[in-house]
């Protein structure tokens, strides 16, 4: 028994194998992301068609050469780590064409879902197929009665200015505040 490796604490105890778990990082297969998708999309379809391009995206790394060139690599054999993630899934790989570049997986089996005992009697009555969530259209917000006022107030305000401006023709232009205090309305100014 050693000392809680997470965090530190002595008095809660693990056992060596349970504190190795903790430290040392799991390790994941290069084609774990193409494992866990196949996983994903076999609770909805039976047939899933990839390109490379998709495939090189799913693994996080690029496909090795051979499999761009040979359809051998493609083979379901349990014994090639590649294939091991599409058996391990439930998939085979159906059809190839390397010229178009894409590949065919058909689901073969149904696989056991893992985990609790709580989680397997949930998931055995679930019977329906897999549909996607409702999309709800957000409401336009309406504005309060306040705001509204208070804009309705300040078009009015703006109006009532053009309004009381008055309206010249011409070049005319009406004399500031300033200019009239200066000068005397008859008067015209000495230049």
């Amino acid at each position: 028994m050693v000392p809680d490796v997470s965090t530190g604490d002595p008095t809660r105890l693990l056992c060596l194998n349970c504190a190795r778990r903790t430290v040392s990082p799991r390790i994941v297969s290069k084609y774990a992301g193409l494992n866990g998708y196949l996983k994903f999309r076999g609770s909805f379809t039976n047939s899933v068609k990839l390109s490379f391009a998709r495939m090189d995206g799913i693994v996080g790394d690029n496909l090795p050469m051979e499999a761009y060139k040979t359809e051998g690599w493609w083979s379901n054999l349990p014994t090639n780590v590649h294939a091991k993630a599409w058996l391990d899934a439930g998939w085979n790989v159906e059809e190839v064409n390397l010229k178009e570049g894409h590949v065919v997986f058909r689901k073969v089996k149904e696989l056991q879902p893992t985990g609790s005992r709580r989680r397997r009697a949930s998931r055995s009555e679930i019977e329906k197929p897999f549909t996607p969530v409702r999309v709800r259209i957000p409401k336009p917000r309406t504005p309060s009665k306040t705001k509204v006022s208070k804009l309705y107030a300040r078009i009015k305000n703006l109006e009532r200015q053009r309004t009381s401006m008055p309206v010249y023709r011409g070049s005319f232009r009406p004399k500031t505040k300033h200019e009239k205090r200066l000068f005397k309305p008859d008067e015209k100014p000495s230049q």
